[in-house]
């Protein structure tokens, strides 16, 4: 005997809107099911400002990853840049944000290359670096600092150490070997691990100046709006070039173009509050040769001074 069940309409339209959304589900799932050799990305920040903010930061692009590349990924903050650098060797870091600086250090190792560089609102990928102090500081320029504490914001940093030093040399305050010492004096140079560990050293009196990126003080990124009330830029300098996000140079060039394309689409509007944050400017695809050009002497004398 044979069982006969006869939907109604009212069911039968039921039935196919839920099979449609169920469809839908597929479709939307298999779209985010993207081309990609790795079960897992992991992506690592560098350190230089609030740590709690870093960890909101963290989460919601681990979940804005995860989503566009149907997969695990992780973000990670190392303490230094040097750990990126480790990472994008052994294979236990795909993407990095590194300084122009670092990023030389990699792709002389042939262990990454540049996926995309920052862009600001003028079209430039460079900025300025900045000697910060207390706003209050009696100094008017760098001449000021003869003999006076400073903070480097690292000795990789390239807005906070290379080319600060570079202007040095270029005023002819320091010589060929690129001691600062010989111009601030012996012990008065402190770097540290970010720029906020910099400036910190600045408002707590232990250091007359900082060596930082123009956004620190510019931007509601790395300080407070009170700590930034109480400083000031006594000089620029620049051109530097802009943070990068480096790949890692084992991944396939296939798995590097999807990268890339997830990356790029922090571009989009409602992504860019989270872009913002983590990468302060637009994501651009450059010339790594080009980029990277302009830091060539700036780092041959860095190199010479940390020798010393």
């Amino acid at each position: 005997m044979k069982l006969l069940v006869t939907l109604c309409p009212f069911a039968t339209r039921w039935l196919a809107l839920l099979l449609g959304i169920a469809a839908t589900h597929l479709s939307m799932a298999a779209e985010k099911t993207v081309a990609l050799s790795i079960d897992k990305v992991v992506v690592a920040l560098k350190p230089d400002k609030n740590p709690e903010l870093m960890l909101r930061e963290k989460s919601a692009l681990e979940a804005f990853l995860s989503s566009e590349l149907g997969r695990p990924a992780e973000v990670v903050i190392p303490l230094s840049a040097a750990t990126i650098l480790v990472g994008l060797a052994n294979g236990t870091i795909d993407l990095g944000y590194l300084s122009a600086t670092d990023m030389v250090n990699a792709r002389a190792r042939k262990i990454g290359h540049v996926l995309l560089a920052g862009e600001f609102a003028d079209g430039r990928t460079a900025y300025d670096s900045y000697w910060v102090v207390k706003k209050d500081a009696p100094y008017r320029g760098i001449e000021d600092l003869r003999g006076k504490p400073v903070a480097f914001s690292s000795k990789t940093s390239t807005s906070g150490f290379v080319i600060p030093l570079h202007d040095l040399r270029s005023r002819g305050l320091i010589g060929e070997d690129g001691d600062a010492e010989t111009f601030f004096g012996r012990g008065n140079l402190y770097y540290g691990i970010g720029y906020v560990s910099a400036i910190e050293r600045v408002l707590a009196g232990d250091a007359e100046a900082a060596a930082v990126s123009y956004y620190v003080l510019d931007r509601d990124k790395h300080l407070s709006v009170g700590q930034r009330a109480r400083l000031r830029m006594l000089q620029k300098q620049g051109p530097v070039p802009s943070h990068v996000v480096a790949v890692r140079a084992s991944l396939t060039e296939a798995d590097i173009a999807t990268l890339r394309s997830t990356m790029l689409k922090l571009n989009a509007p409602e992504n860019t509050a989270l872009r913002d944050k983590l990468f302060t400017t637009l994501l651009v695809p450059v010339d790594e040769e080009a980029h990277l050009a302009p830091l060539a002497d700036g780092l041959a004398l860095a190199g010479r001074a940390l020798k010393k």
